[in-house]
């Protein structure tokens, strides 16, 4: 008999203690990021899902199920359906709404939009981000690095290819739409 299968009187001690899972990490989020959320959940559920349903149900009343393209692809639809929704349940159960527009600070937070020497960015929430737009999550490194500075400030951040830095030289807070 293989070793491994066999109890050795020395290791008969305690089990190891578990430790508890750390609690779920914020999810910052605008007012309008949080909106559209709600509206994309309140689309599948109320929309989406009762349609796809509708169709599942008459394509299984069409006999074979094994070669029936409506309900293979209805069923299948239904799942991603479920799936998305259970992802954005949890993200709106984990969501810390900020609402920063209009605030007067010279110094980066959460809903900033920072005018640098090359570009201007605005501070967002993980589900907010856009690129084409110049969003960044506030996770990212760049945020990361600009998160307490302040106008005028020189930041350094850290690429592959090496130290850049960036300076500061607007700081605002407008809505985020």
């Amino acid at each position: 008999m293989s070793k491994a299968f066999v109890r050795d009187s020395e290791d008969e001690g305690e089990a190891p203690e578990l430790q508890p899972s750390p609690p779920p990490a914020k999810n910052y989020i605008s007012p309008a990021g949080y909106a559209r959320l709600k509206a994309e959940l309140k689309q599948l559920v109320e929309l989406e899902r009762p349609e796809v349903v509708r169709t599942v149900s008459w394509a299984a009343k069409n006999g074979d199920r094994s070669e029936n393209g409506d309900y293979l692809y209805g069923k299948k639809r239904l799942r991603e359906i479920d799936r998305r929704a259970r992802f954005l349940i949890k993200r709106l159960e984990a969501a810390e709404v900020v609402d920063s527009a209009g605030r007067d600070s010279d110094q980066v937070f959460f809903g900033a939009t920072v005018r640098l020497k090359d570009k201007t960015i605005t501070i967002v929430g993980v589900d907010e981000t856009d690129s084409p737009r110049n969003r960044i999550s506030w996770i990212s490194p760049v945020a990361m690095a600009l998160i307490k500075a302040r106008t005028g400030d020189k930041v350094p951040l850290t690429t592959p290819g090496g130290i850049e830095e960036l300076e500061i030289l607007e700081v605002r807070y407008d809505p985020i739409d």
